[in-house]
């Protein structure tokens, strides 16, 4: 296995499009080293990006704000504006695992994993974030909902790295929320995670982005549960058919965690709640 530390991303996607083998990215490495040790991988060659000082930094401008990839979770939930601006993108990315985990995980590499039950991926398409995303020839710029096409395999070609996730200004009078359900107190897998991101106008909500996660083999961004809510001041009516929305949208497997039933159930349940916690912040009454 050959090791490279680039201090650029196209000297990264150069290493990779070179790369005749099996080419994985380092940024925070804790799902790659535990593939690694389990033996699910054997690397041809590892790209550590943490030397690039684009995936470092948080950087906060009039258009949003950019988050490095290599950005841990732990930096994230420490910056003041982020943390601010997108509570609920911080509130998902502060689950992926232990304190340990995240001095080191990343939501670039969450998103990249492309696990059903990632939990900032939801956060981030309820946000409206986009990934950008360099390659040897090109620099391109891709909706977060675009990256992953099924179970760990997302739309990235031969060559590209996720340089930053771009998360856009966010409106006045608006806020996410992000909850997620688990057997455990912590540090387990989401059974169902829904992100949800609203507008207000004079109390009433003028848009939304309703996203469920662990429910289907892809994050599911759900029009019809936005439409649900949209026009009003989020009234009992407006919760049943926002939760009937997302339970209809699921289309979840049975498995240790939970059954199929149980997961459409609980869908509803969270996006509800999402949603109250997400108006409350926009400054809904």
């Amino acid at each position: 296995m050959r090791f490279e530390s680039p201090t650029t991303t196209k000297e990264a996607a150069a290493l990779l499009t070179g790369e005749l083998g099996d080419a994985y990215i380092l940024a925070g490495g804790t799902d790659l080293l535990v593939r690694m040790k389990l033996g699910l991988i054997e690397p041809a060659l590892v790209v550590d990006i943490k030397k690039i000082p684009a995936t470092q930094e948080i950087n906060v401008s009039d258009k949003g704000i950019s988050i490095g990839a290599s950005v841990s979770g732990a930096t994230m939930s420490e910056h003041a504006k982020l943390n601010k601006s997108w509570p609920g993108v911080v509130e998902a990315a502060n689950l992926i695992g232990s304190d340990q985990i995240q001095s080191r995980c990343t939501i670039a590499g969450n998103l990249c994993n492309a696990s059903p039950a990632a939990d900032s991926v939801p956060a981030l398409i309820a946000a409206g974030a986009k990934a950008v995303i360099v390659g040897e020839q090109r620099r391109r710029t891709v909706p977060v909902e675009k990256i992953i096409t099924g179970p760990g395999t997302t739309s990235l070609q031969k060559g590209e790295l996720i340089e930053s996730i771009l998360l856009p200004k966010q409106a006045a009078r608006s806020a996410d929320a992000y909850l997620r359900f688990i057997p455990r107190t912590e540090m387990d897998i989401a059974v169902v995670g829904v992100g949800i991101n609203l507008t207000l106008a004079r109390g009433v909500i003028q848009s939304a982005r309703v996203v469920l996660g662990a429910v289907a083999p892809t994050p599911i961004l759900v029009a019809k549960a936005a439409k649900a809510i949209v026009g009003t001041k989020l009234d009992a009516q407006a919760l049943e058919n926002l939760a009937a929305a997302c339970s209809d949208a699921c289309d979840p497997i049975d498995d240790k965690r939970g059954t199929i039933e149980y997961r459409t159930r609980v869908a509803g349940v969270l996006a509800r709640r999402a949603a109250v916690i997400a108006f409350k912040r926009a400054g809904g009454a």
